[in-house]
């Protein structure tokens, strides 16, 4: 005898929902009330319904696929972030495609081939440098921006930049630190200009004096940061604190710092920004801001699955507050 297919009418009477409640379910979880949530999914296990996913994809003309698009592949911050789009994406039946929008020269071109090919239902861009012009294509599926942003061109998900700028600061001066220097990213880049901003924000605040020699530029590795450690180490006249917009950038300046032969936070304390793993494992251990890199991942995600099942390109954005995580990089200043 065979046996009876179960059918979405079938998980909606299970569940005691609507069938457009269990679509949204299976499409958009993140919309759903977390009861309901369990409901259908328990109705599903129960009935034993099995989704056609290809068969769904070519009615709603959809290729059941996201792209996250990077400036670095390489780099550990956005592991974290691509496990909590994950998490989101895969039960709404979604698969995460990952490209570099920074390999090889013609990185613009291949963002429009994203944007026109149909290989995805929406797109997760991390970074803010491409053209804004780029992007205003007709007929281009959704995308948000995340952790960098172009303002007035897409909606974002990214913390308080300026903000976490402003703790790493106010905690320098509090340890009692008034020569206090930063190390930026790129000079065009938006983490760099906010984190810029915030830095002096906050020195205004504590009555100190911006010094422009005190102010190096990086490009958030770790070798720029040991760049500004061999300025740094070469001047005679030198801030006893940095605050570096990375966390890569303050791994690189106090290796260099210690071959050198001067000790972290007794020579220089030194914040950084982002608070990848490794951070709390090294000697000393990192103060640094904390990214709340799983909450921007799920709310990317979260934002995006809603402008895909409402075919629009418009959306909300949202800024998610970042916190301070003291460690042992910071100490008061020798007299």
């Amino acid at each position: 005898m065979d046996q009876k297919i179960s059918t979405i009418q079938d998980v909606a009477r299970a569940a005691g929902v609507s069938t457009a409640t269990v679509s949204r379910t299976l499409s958009n979880p993140g919309v759903v009330a977390e009861s309901t949530r369990e409901a259908v999914m328990e109705a599903i296990r129960s009935t034993g319904y099995r989704v056609n996913h290809t068969a769904r994809n070519l009615r709603r003309q959809r290729s059941g696929s996201v792209i996250a698009l990077m400036p670095n592949l390489a780099n550990p911050f956005f592991a974290q972030i691509i496990a909590a789009m994950s998490s989101v994406l895969t039960p709404a039946q979604y698969g995460l495609l990952i490209a570099d929008t920074q390999a090889g020269p013609d990185a613009e071109a291949r963002l429009s081939h994203y944007l026109l090919s149909g290989l995805a239902d929406g797109l997760v861009l991390f970074d803010g440098s491409l053209t804004p012009s780029r992007l205003d294509i007709p007929g281009r599926p959704p995308i948000i921006a995340a952790c960098e942003w172009m303002d007035g061109a897409l909606p974002s998900v990214r913390v308080d930049n300026a903000c976490g700028a402003r703790l790493a600061v106010r905690h320098l001066a509090e340890a009692g630190h008034r020569r206090i220097g930063h190390v930026t990213g790129p000079p065009r880049n938006v983490l760099s200009v906010s984190r810029l901003q915030g830095f002096r924000e906050e020195l205004a605040a504590q009555g100190l004096e911006p010094r422009p020699d005190w102010i190096y530029e990086g490009d958030f590795t770790m070798d720029s940061g040991a760049m500004v450690a061999r300025k740094w180490l070469a001047s005679t006249d030198r801030p006893s604190a940095l605050f570096l917009s990375s966390d890569e950038m303050a791994i690189g300046f106090m290796g260099a710092v210690q071959h050198a032969g001067l000790r972290v936070p007794e020579d220089v304390s030194v914040v950084g920004f982002d608070n990848i793993e490794v951070v709390g494992h090294l000697t000393p251990a990192l103060t640094t801001i904390r990214q709340p890199r799983t909450l921007i991942g799920e709310r990317a995600a979260e934002l995006l699955l809603g402008m895909i099942e409402e075919s629009r390109t418009d959306g909300p954005s949202e800024v998610i507050p970042v916190e301070l995580i003291p460690r042992a990089s910071v100490a008061p200043p020798r007299e």
